[in-house]
C-alpha cells in the first residue's frame, strides 16, 4: 500500500500537533518501546601498538607477538633490523582496539575508541596508539584509529615488592580517536515497509501500537506480525520517510503490563520485584540454627612426690540456639507494598530472604516468575 499525498502532507501538522497533547500517565513514547529493523550499531575491533610508555610496556620474553608486530611495522617504514636482534619493548605494548559504529555513520566522522592491553604491560598511561585498522565482523576495514591515550588508572610499585593500583591502568580511551573510512550499508531507506521490534515482547503493547498508528494515519497502515514485531507501510522517498519516523517516535502508546518477576542476584544478595508480584496466603517459619563450640583446656597437676606428669586435658562445651522465630502467617497480598510489608515481618536478612522467596514459589504462594542470576 502506497501513501496518498494527503497522508504525506499530514505528517508535518501531526508532528506539531503531538506536542500539544498532554502525556498520559500510563503511556510511553514509541521510541522507548521499540527498535527499528535495519537501524543498529555495529561493533569494530582491531589490533595495534601503543608506544611512548615509561617503562611499563610488554616484556620481550613473555610477549613474542609484540616484538614481531614492532619488527613488521618498522619493516613497512623502511627500517630493517639486524638478524636476531629484538627491540627493547619496555616502552611498547600490544593492545586491542574496540569501537562502536553508530547507525548511519558516514565516512569522515570521528568515533570514540577503547584501548586494552593484551600483553603483560603494567600501565598504558602516557602512551600513544599508532595507526590501527578497525574491522567489522565481515573483515572489512571501516575505521582507522590513532591518538594519545587517556587513562584514569594509576599503578605504583616499591623496591621491596609492595604495590598499589587504582582503577585499571591497562585500559584507556581516545575520544574521537578513529576516523570512519567506510559506511555500513543500511536497508532502512530501501525497504517497502518499516518493521518495529518490541524490546519487551507483549501482545498487548503490539496491539496498542497498531491501534495508535492506524488511528493517526488511517486503517491498515500498521499491522502486528506477532507479539514482538509490527509492520508499517512507509513512504518511498527518503526525506518523507525521515519525517514520518519523527512523528512515529513521539507518539504516546499505552504499554501493556509485563510479567510478574522477582530477580535474585545470589552473588550480591540483591532482590528486586516489580509491581505485579502477588503473594497468596501461606504460613512461614524462619529461624537461624546456630551451633556454638567452645574449647577450654584444663591442666592436671600431680601431687608432690607422686612421680606423675602434668597433663593438659581438653574441655569442650557445645550449645545449640534455634532462635525465637515462630510460625508466621503471611496473608494474601494484592500490591507490592503489601508483599514488602509481609516479608519484612519475617525478619530475614537479604540472604535468608532468597530462601523464603524460593520456598514460597515452590509452595505455589508466590505468583511471579523467579529469576536467579
Amino acid at each position: 500500500m502506497r501513501f496518498s499525498e494527503q497522508v504525506l502532507r499530514s505528517v508535518r501538522w501531526l508532528a506539531a500537533g503531538l506536542m500539544l497533547f498532554s502525556v498520559n500517565a500510563s503511556a510511553a513514547r514509541l521510541m522507548d518501546l521499540v527498535d527499528v529493523t535495519g537501524v543498529r550499531s555495529n561493533q569494530l575491533v582491531g589490533y595495534g601498538l601503543v608506544v611512548g610508555l615509561l617503562g611499563t610496556g610488554d616484556r620481550t620474553s613473555n610477549t613474542r607477538f609484540t616484538s614481531q608486530s614492532m619488527k613488521n611495522m618498522l619493516r613497512q617504514l623502511g627500517v630493517q633490523l639486524p638478524q636476531g636482534v629484538d627491540p627493547n619493548l619496555k616502552n611498547v605494548a600490544a593492545v586491542s582496539v574496540t569501537a562502536t559504529l553508530s547507525p548511519f555513520a558516514s565516512p569522515g566522522q570521528a568515533i570514540d575508541i577503547t584501548v586494552s592491553s593484551i600483553g603483560d604491560a603494567k600501565s598504558l598511561k602516557g602512551g600513544t596508539l599508532l595507526m590501527s585498522q578497525l574491522k567489522g565482523v565481515d573483515g572489512v576495514v571501516y575505521a582507522i584509529a590513532q591518538g594519545s591515550l587517556m587513562t584514569t588508572g594509576v599503578s605504583a610499585e616499591g623496591r621491596d615488592g609492595s604495590s598499589i593500583t587504582v582503577n585499571v591502568p591497562t585500559v584507556a580511551r581516545i575520544p574521537s580517536g578513529a576516523i570512519i573510512e567506510r559506511a555500513v550499508p543500511s536497508t532502512f531507506a530501501s525497504r517497502e515497509h518499516i518493521f518495529l521490534n518490541l524490546r519487551e515482547p507483549s501482545f498487548t503493547t503490539a496491539g496498542n501500537i497498531v491501534e495508535t498508528i492506524n488511528n493517526t494515519f488511517g486503517p491498515d497502515v500498521a499491522r502486528a506480525e506477532n507479539g514482538v514485531q509490527v509492520r508499517i507501510n512507509a513512504p518511498a522517498d527518503a526525506s518523507q520517510r525521515v519525517a514520518y519516523m519523527s512523528v512515529l517516535e513521539r507518539m504516546d502508546v499505552d504499554e501493556g503490563d509485563t510479567l510478574a518477576k522477582v530477580i535474585i542476584n545470589s552473588r550480591t544478595g540483591t532482590v528486586v520485584m516489580n509491581e505485579f508480584v502477588r503473594v497468596k496466603t501461606a504460613a512461614v517459619s524462619h529461624g537461624n540454627l546456630v551451633v556454638s563450640i567452645r574449647e577450654d583446656f584444663n591442666v592436671s597437676q600431680p601431687g608432690a612426690f607422686s612421680k606423675g606428669k602434668t597433663t593438659v586435658t581438653p574441655d569442650s562445651e557445645i550449645s545449640v540456639d534455634q532462635g525465637e522465630k515462630r510460625l508466621f502467617m503471611m496473608s494474601g497480598s494484592n500490591s507490592l507494598q503489601d508483599v514488602v510489608n509481609a516479608i519484612n515481618k519475617v525478619g530475614a536478612t537479604p540472604g535468608d530472604l532468597m530462601a523464603v522467596l524460593q520456598a514460597l514459589k515452590e509452595a505455589g504462594a508466590l505468583k511471579a516468575e523467579l529469576i536467579v542470576m
